[in-house]
């Protein structure tokens, strides 16, 4: 189709801004036209390889054809009834579905929302209805959304709690180990006990929420160790654990969820399991899953809402998880991750501002500090090379408590040489912005 002179980048960010509130962010002054994989069309026409992927949103690539095809079938037979008005096979099915996956030798049940942040505060609801207590401890650079129970949980004030507050009360947060910033695993427990000392008895806490890679806050990886004390504390104490797969599910880390691999490793399963973004490849669909007793926990009514699980987005997801079944998706997974960490690596050889380049699975990161100095957060290079990176056509995003961390979240879909290609861009932008 041939480029509108009139429909540019500029005047359409002149429209946004007119119309749309400032609190609204962008990252990128561009208008995507069309997408495909990996691959992003903006309004003039200009190709940009996306290493963003919808904040992992795209794990199967932008418009997979399995995902249309599902859809444009359910939309030839029925786009809406209200699952709790009317139901529908592929709400139950892909509960089964998601149930039988998720970790731990339990009984499970699983039920659906729109938003990341819906399935946060239906997992706060779930624990308070089966424990019959109310506080709730997250962790210092967790992010669990924008709602007020979501910013009350989130442990990362600018921007998403500026002039927002008060916040529900009875959210406490305890320190999140970091080896790179010097908290051990001894030091976040340690953190959690001084809670029960100075702020909430044990017995009046509900549940533990946590991210097993911190999404906002830098993707720090929880050790292992970590689980397995935190599981241990909320037995000894009849507390839930809840995991927030919202960002870090959908086999972005290698497995299915990440909590698998608790599984794998230590025996460790939540008690409850939050998903969303990659979940249904694009459309909006979230879960909450867990044991079965604490499912039942809330009174019929008590859960649901008016688009939640909505019939698209149950054949989306469905179609999914016969991507991963059928397609070799987790592997595929796991090659791009090393191929990133690989290339992240060799860059870092040459540019003493990246002190730490991780990841697990394709959920992969590098942090930036001024003159390789951990103590000294280096947020402003960050910008220059995100910036230079989508000005040589490459999507990036920062993250961190401190905004010193570039991440990629690619489509798991993308082949070696639109990896490589992104690579060598973000290389160029590091040697242009020193």
């Amino acid at each position: 189709m041939p480029h509108d002179p009139a429909r540019t980048n500029a005047a359409l960010m002149a429209r946004r801004r007119a119309a749309l509130p400032a609190g609204l962010g962008q990252a990128h002054e561009m208008f995507v036209d069309r997408a495909e994989n990996a691959e992003v069309w903006d309004v003039e026409g200009r190709r940009l390889i996306d290493f963003a992927g919808g904040i992992a949103v795209l794990n199967t690539g932008h418009r997979h054809p399995a995902v249309i095809e599902a859809v444009k079938a359910q939309l030839d037979r029925a786009t809406h009834t209200c699952f709790q008005v009317l139901a529908y096979e592929s709400y139950v099915e892909l509960a089964e579905r998601l149930n039988a996956m998720a970790p731990g030798n339990f009984p499970k049940k699983s039920f659906f929302m729109t938003t990341g942040a819906e399935a946060v505060e239906n997992a706060v609801k779930v624990a308070r209805a089966y424990t019959k207590r109310s506080a709730v401890i997250a962790f210092g650079g967790g992010f669990h959304g924008r709602t007020m129970m979501g910013m009350a949980l989130t442990g990362k004030v600018a921007p998403y709690k500026v002039g927002f507050g008060p916040f529900p009360a009875e959210v406490y947060h305890a320190k999140f180990p970091c080896a790179l910033h010097g908290v051990s695993v001894a030091d976040a427990m340690a953190s959690i006990e001084a809670l029960f000392k100075y702020d909430v008895e044990a017995l009046r806490v509900a549940a533990i929420i946590i991210e097993p890679v911190q999404g906002e806050g830098g993707f720090y990886v929880a050790p292992i160790e970590f689980v397995q004390a935190l599981r241990a504390l909320c037995d000894q104490h009849g507390i839930l654990l809840i995991a927030d797969e919202v960002q870090t599910g959908a086999g972005r880390t290698g497995t299915w969820l990440t909590c698998d691999q608790w599984f794998a490793q230590a025996g460790v399963a939540p008690d409850i399991i939050t998903m969303a973004k990659s979940l249904a490849g694009g459309f909006p669909l979230s879960a909450v899953i867990g044991r079965a007793e604490v499912m039942d926990a809330a009174a019929p009514g008590g859960l649901g809402g008016t688009y939640a699980g909505s019939p698209l987005a149950c054949a989306a997801a469905l179609a999914v998880m016969d991507i991963f079944d059928t397609g070799g998706l987790m592997e595929r997974g796991r090659v791009v991750g090393e191929r990133l960490m690989n290339g992240l690596r060799e860059i870092a050889t040459r540019h003493a501002t990246i002190g730490d380049v991780r990841g697990l699975g394709a959920m992969v990161a590098v942090e930036l500090f001024k003159g390789g100095d951990v103590h000294q957060p280096d947020a402003d290079r960050v910008k220059r090379v995100v910036t230079e990176a989508a000005r040589r056509g490459l999507v990036l995003l920062s993250c961190g408590v401190y905004g010193n961390v570039i991440r990629i979240l690619v489509p798991l879909t993308a082949s070696d040489a639109l990896l490589d290609e992104g690579l060598v861009i973000l290389s160029a932008s590091f040697d242009a912005t020193t």
